[in-house]
């Protein structure tokens, strides 16, 4: 049972985070996507407090001596990330905005090889071309003489922005305070993350957006600010810790397919197949990227560079 255990965290850690996603798109009628945000890490930072706030304290003159690099860090996973995840499920289905997300280690590798020169190769490049070439068959819905005309979606620009501040942030991660204790870390980064979000939370209130508040909206916030805030990130801690950063990554690209098969279970929306065409392409683009990283050992805990392998830090 203990060497299956660490398999099972990051079996549910995957189905906490594909929650999210589908949750966000079910509740987008009664919830306004940076109010979920607001409270998802509202109800994270309190939850998290009670076992951050003795590092945090002890590591106080840390966490001001690297504010700078923490505030960035900040707005770009917590304040960003889920924001325009949340915004893009108002008018895309899950599946065009999972796939789409899935493009993220692609992106990180190239935001790597930009900002820090780290060499190529002809089939990291090619993994590059083939992601990519997925991610437009699915923008463009399986038509490709709509590429000629080519225009994004709403949705598709929200998720790929989200993509890509994910991806910077994943680069920028490499730069976090060493020493640093991981909940104290964690704990930071909410709560700079929800400082830097009250200016779009008072701008949705006072467009008029307001919560439709109901036991399910309050059971919503709920599942956002324990599942896949609080819960997944201990269990991916501690599966990490057990089994190493690249086996553990592994499990993310269930994220895809448990997402879209709770969208069709729970809320009818329908698989086309341009979807899976494009699904094709682009997990052949990550594993032509990141195949090198799948023969080399790692050490467990660590993260090997261009992974896009999230660690100790908030997930999706």
């Amino acid at each position: 049972m203990r060497k299956v255990f660490p398999y099972i965290l990051l079996f549910l850690t995957a189905l906490f985070w594909s929650g999210n996603f589908v949750l966000s798109r079910g509740i987008r009628e009664v919830f306004p996507p940076v109010s979920l945000a607001f409270w998802r890490w509202a109800g994270a930072f309190v939850l998290l407090f009670p076992l951050a706030a003795g590092p945090l304290w002890r590591q106080r003159k840390l966490v001001a001596r690297h504010l700078g690099l923490l505030s960035v860090l900040a707005v770009l996973s917590v304040t960003n990330f889920n924001t325009f995840i949340y915004i893009s499920m108002q008018t895309n289905p899950v599946a065009n905005t999972v796939l789409i997300n899935a493009m993220t280690p692609v992106f990180i590798y190239l935001l790597a090889w930009v900002a820090f020169r780290e060499p190529a190769g002809l089939r990291r490049t090619a993994g590059v071309l083939v992601s990519f070439s997925g991610m437009l068959w699915i923008i463009c819905r399986g038509a490709p003489g709509a590429l000629v005309r080519l225009s994004f979606s709403a949705g598709d620009l929200w998720t790929l922005a989200a993509s890509a501040s994910w991806a910077l942030y994943s680069v920028l991660l490499r730069r976090r305070p060493q020493g640093l204790h991981p909940l104290a870390f964690m704990e930071a980064l909410v709560g700079i993350g929800l400082v830097a979000l009250l200016p779009a939370y008072a701008w949705e209130l006072a467009g008029g957006a307001r919560v439709a508040w109901s036991p399910a909206t309050a059971a919503s916030v709920v599942y956002v600010a324990v599942f896949p805030s609080v819960l997944a990130y201990i269990f991916w801690n501690r599966a990490v810790a057990q089994v190493g950063a690249t086996i553990s990554g592994m499990f993310m690209y269930l994220m895809p397919v448990m997402s879209i098969l709770m969208a069709y279970l729970f809320m009818g929306e329908t698989l086309r197949p341009y979807h899976l065409a494009g699904f094709a392409l682009i997990f052949a683009g990550i594993f032509l990227t990141s195949i090198r990283w799948a023969r080399s050992p790692c050490p467990a805990g660590s993260v090997p560079r261009n992974s896009g392998i999230r660690d100790r830090v908030p997930g999706p």
